[in-house]
């Protein structure tokens, strides 16, 4: 009933940017904090930046002043700009959300992951 889909990811050169967008779809009634996060396979799932539904934002220290996020709430939409990139932000990218939801008059929540999009950024 919900998904979440990502988009942006790419190939770069050392201290370019790329915008990553995350799309949720569904049958949505609320959506609270909404996250990127990255992993290199191998590695654990590494917290980049979160935005909750209020607005607060968190950043990981490796990309503070460097990354930006944002949500559109109408759009069920989060994005994470990223500046001044650097070959360690290379990773598979993932958006997570908390999302409550509607089925067959019930009312659910969970949380959900994108499918990941990769970033390469090569030096």
């Amino acid at each position: 009933q919900v998904q979440l889909v990502e988009s942006g990811g790419g190939l770069v050169q050392s201290g370019g940017s790329l915008r990553l967008s995350c799309a949720a779809s569904g049958s949505i009634l609320r959506i609270n904090a909404m996250d990127w996060y990255r992993q290199v396979p191998g590695k654990q799932r590494e917290l980049v930046a979160g935005i909750t539904s209020g607005g607060r934002l968190n950043y990981a220290d490796s990309v503070k002043g460097r990354f930006t996020i944002s949500r559109d709430s109408a759009k069920n939409t989060v994005y994470l700009q990223m500046n001044s990139l650097k070959p360690e932000d290379t990773d598979v990218y993932y958006c997570n959300a908390e999302i409550q939801y509607y089925s067959d008059s019930f009312t659910y929540s969970g949380d959900y992951w994108g499918q990941g999009t990769q970033v390469t950024v090569s030096s």
